[in-house]
């Protein structure tokens, strides 16, 4: 088993359950042990960052050092939390004032201190393609998805060491991740847009029409189904997906799943929640 500390991210345990729901039986069948980070808080959510960006560094730091307790290094299902953290960690191992600083904080609320250096954060996708392995991945499929499937990966991952060895401008791990699942990618032009997820309640009608851009492009591309790497961006494209076509009219309506769903159904898990994909697929995407 390959170990590592688990953070779900602000929404996987509360809004997003079946995103906790379906990451620990996959971790399971592909020989992850996910170690609870006991005490873990938000990472801020970029939102923090703009009114107090040392506070959302704090409380990132905070969370690091719970996972550096746990000794190993820490593994999210969204995309927007990967970003976040990544941005934090290097902020920490490159600035020694703004560490010392943080450190104080932290000693003074928590007791504890953080050795920015031996550690790493990593998205769920980059840890199955670079990690476990395609080859292991593919081969414990149970439910070959037969799809045609858009990969959104969102902004916020997408930048030199946070994203694995893949192309960080042209990202394609989850394009074969789908492939060894059974499924057809499809690719589209704004598979890295961002949806304007932290902006949802001061720029409604312009992040609908990001919101509204990611899903008509891939519907016109031919996906059946979009799978999202974001449990953040997640809620734009699923829940405002009627009001999002609307505003901008364009035909937005399709299903969205998050990664981890598409995956532990592919394993066969859950498949009486997650049979009706193909279904769902038919109905909502015509």
């Amino acid at each position: 088993m390959v170990k590592y500390s688990y953070y779900p991210g602000n929404v996987a345990r509360q809004a997003s359950q079946e995103v906790e729901d379906t990451i620990q039986p996959l971790a399971k069948s592909l020989g992850i042990e996910l170690i609870e980070m006991i005490g873990y808080s938000s990472d801020g959510g970029d939102i923090i960052k703009q009114g107090n960006p040392e506070l959302q560094l704090a409380l990132n730091a905070r969370n690091f050092a719970i996972a550096q307790r746990n000794g190993h290094n820490i593994i999210t299902p969204c995309a927007s939390a990967q970003g976040i953290m990544f941005e934090a960690l290097t902020t920490l191992q490159n600035d020694p004032i703004a560490l010392a600083k943080t450190n104080r904080v932290l000693e003074d609320t928590t007791g504890m201190t953080l050795d920015p250096s031996t550690l790493e954060t990593n998205h769920l996708l980059h840890i199955l393609v670079d990690e476990i392995g395609l080859d292991k991945v593919e081969a414990a499929v149970v439910n070959q998805l037969d799809l045609d499937i858009a990969c959104y990966y969102g902004p916020h991952m997408q930048r030199e060491g946070a994203c694995g060895n893949d192309d960080v401008w042209n990202p394609n791990y989850m394009e074969k991740l789908i492939t060894a699942l059974g499924g057809r990618p499809v690719d589209f032009p704004s598979k890295t847009m961002s949806v304007g997820n932290p902006s949802l309640l001061t720029l409604g009608e312009s992040v609908m029409k990001m919101t509204a851009k990611v899903l008509a492009d891939s519907k016109k591309a031919g996906a059946q189904v979009l799978v999202s790497a974001c449990t953040l961006s997640h809620y734009n494209l699923d829940s405002y997906q009627g009001k999002a076509g609307r505003i901008a009219k364009l035909d937005t309506a399709l299903p969205v799943v998050n990664l981890t769903e598409i995956i532990a159904f592919a394993l066969g898990h859950h498949i009486d929640r997650f049979a009706q994909l193909r279904t769902r697929a038919l109905i909502i995407g015509s």
